[in-house]
């Protein structure tokens, strides 16, 4: 149940994650336009999506060459079923499960922050975002 619980809450672990959580809430969002209002590089864009997906809190579907993104219900569901199990368990387990998250957190933090590059001359014509009306 561990495994469980980390792969659900590790969504909530990243600041970027959390962000696109906050954007999904209006809506399915294109990975251009989560990429443009994020200013991060496509691969970590892709890994933080990957995280996401693989929690069941967000859904992804392809249409040609692009990603589009939105919060799956039921997975939200399943956290918050997961997060009143935390709640109603004895408080022993609770630290146990607050102190593998701490060093989860912790071990994110200390790897070297990466840069993010965004192309300033960025072409619209190749972006999805120019195609939907």
């Amino acid at each position: 149940m561990k495994k469980e619980y980390l792969r659900v809450f590790r969504a909530f672990t990243d600041e970027n994650r959390v962000q696109v959580l906050e954007m999904l809430c209006s809506g399915e969002h294109c990975a251009c336009d989560l990429l443009e209002k994020l200013q991060i590089s496509q691969p970590t864009l892709s890994h933080h999506m990957k995280i996401l997906c693989k929690s069941g809190i967000v859904t992804s579907r392809r249409v040609g060459p692009w990603n589009y993104y939105s919060i799956d219900s039921e997975g939200c569901k399943y956290a918050s079923r997961l997060l009143t199990l935390v709640a109603k368990k004895k408080l022993d387990t609770t630290l146990e499960f607050v102190g593998v998250a701490h060093r989860l957190l912790r071990a994110f933090r200390l790897r070297p922050a990466r840069v993010a590059v965004v192309p300033q001359d960025k072409e619209e014509k190749n972006c999805c975002c120019a195609y939907s009306a």
